[in-house]
């Protein structure tokens, strides 16, 4: 099939949900999930077409994906810190007093104590909720903000 998958793109991007309905059989032989959601509808539509110019995933790939999928939970997924290795040191000064934490196998370690999250490590540091990995800067903030207690600002009554 020779489409240009840009311009159908663009296309799609000014039609209505209803408009993307009409276009799904020219693409899929099943229905779609959802029959009122554009963005669903145009990112199913616009992947399939990028599938039939191109070529899809390899079978190699599509097996490979499904035995990640089967092998972890969402929860594992959502909390994966495997980029860290075991045995990492992470350092954090906060207030003139730098704070080591070590990466264990499951969890972290603080001044002798084992934490499931690097979220309870901070709140362990500051006393206020965190996100473990933009405290730590392994978020997407390239540095954390200096810690501080908030303040009220202005002169209010």
């Amino acid at each position: 099939m020779n489409i240009n998958v840009v311009k159908t793109a663009a296309e799609f991007e000014n039609m209505s949900a209803k408009e993307l309905l009409a276009e799904w059989p020219r693409y899929f032989d099943d229905p779609p999930k959802s029959r009122s959601n554009k963005s669903y509808l145009m990112g199913e539509l616009i992947y399939r077409i990028q599938e039939l110019s191109f070529g899809g995933l390899t079978k190699q790939t599509i097996d490979r994906l499904e035995a990640l999928a089967e092998n972890k939970s969402l929860k594992e997924r959502k909390g994966d810190i495997s980029r860290l290795a075991i045995g990492t040191r992470l350092v954090r000064e906060v207030k003139g007093v730098e704070h080591h934490v070590t990466v264990l196998e499951e969890g972290y370690e603080y001044q002798g104590v084992k934490y499931k999250s690097l979220s309870g490590v901070a709140y362990a540091i500051t006393g206020t909720r965190w996100n473990g990995n933009v405290f730590f800067g392994l978020g997407k903030k390239e540095n954390p903000r200096p810690y501080r207690r908030s303040r009220k600002m202005g002169g209010g009554k």
